[in-house]
């Protein structure tokens, strides 16, 4: 992309209906590390690939527990994600604080679009820098949606964002069919299988470099089970049943630019 005169605010249009600054932002989300969900009737998967700045420091954070039965994982930039998911954590405390129950997925994605929106038709500001995955279960039952730069949200079946995600949608929809069936275990095997697509031939999942969350309701109860967020050590099972990664002593982390 290159400079020119209508990408100097997120207010302006260019002659070809462009807003350039979204399309910067959107630029960003593609720099990120891919994190990746998928739905059944029952649960929601989501995966995440982390990464280090250098081998001394440690591996950011890319899904982030929201509320008992929902939870985020983000692409592209992590500071911009932490402002979106304390608005969200806001909002469901305020939902349990005023009703006594849980904000429902499709509310809370709608009012973070609507603030990502926003930042489009007042000068002064910019987009966020970030896509976020958003997962969890309600009355209705499991949703996954996609939230991007532009305010722009949508319920997926089964998504990938960030840098190299193209592999892990092509697996995504090639085991389409399979997923509304999948049981709690099967859904994390496939999530993982399609994360290890997006990853170069000489790298592996490991326990340092991989992030799972899990949450679903049982159908014959109606109750939800509360998001299990599977982070260090505890992914190695997962990764050991899906004969995927090196376990303890897998590689380390991508040498590509971080989510900053």
């Amino acid at each position: 992309m290159f400079r020119n005169n209508y990408d100097n605010d997120a207010v302006t249009f260019s002659p070809q209906g462009r807003i350039f600054q979204v399309e910067y932002a959107m630029e960003a989300v593609k720099q990120g590390s891919v994190v990746l969900g998928l739905i059944s009737k029952t649960h929601v998967v989501l995966c995440a690939l982390k990464r280090n700045a250098e081998e001394l420091s440690s591996y950011q954070k890319k899904i982030i527990p929201i509320d008992s039965h929902m939870g985020v994982a983000l692409a592209g930039l992590s500071s911009d994600g932490r402002v979106l998911c304390n608005f969200m954590k806001t909002q469901c405390l305020s939902s349990r604080f005023q009703y006594g129950r849980a904000l429902a997925i499709e509310r809370i994605t709608d009012r973070i679009g609507a603030k990502a929106q926003d930042n489009t038709q007042n000068y002064g500001k910019r987009p966020y820098g970030v896509g976020l995955l958003v997962a969890g279960v309600d009355g209705d039952g499991p949703h996954l949606f996609e939230f991007m730069p532009s305010g722009m949200t949508q319920e997926m079946v089964a998504c990938a964002i960030g840098g190299r995600s193209q592999m892990a949608r092509t697996y995504l929809e090639r085991h389409l069919d399979e997923f509304e069936r999948a049981s709690r275990e099967e859904l994390i095997m496939h999530g993982l299988r399609a994360l290890k697509e997006s990853l170069s031939q000489e790298k592996e999942l490991n326990v340092e470099n991989t992030s799972v969350a899990v949450v679903g309701w049982d159908e014959d109860t109606g109750k939800t089970e509360p998001l299990k967020l599977y982070d260090g050590p505890e992914v190695g099972p997962l990764l050991e049943a899906g004969g995927d990664g090196e376990g303890e002593g897998g590689a380390q982390g991508e040498g590509m630019e971080v989510d900053s």
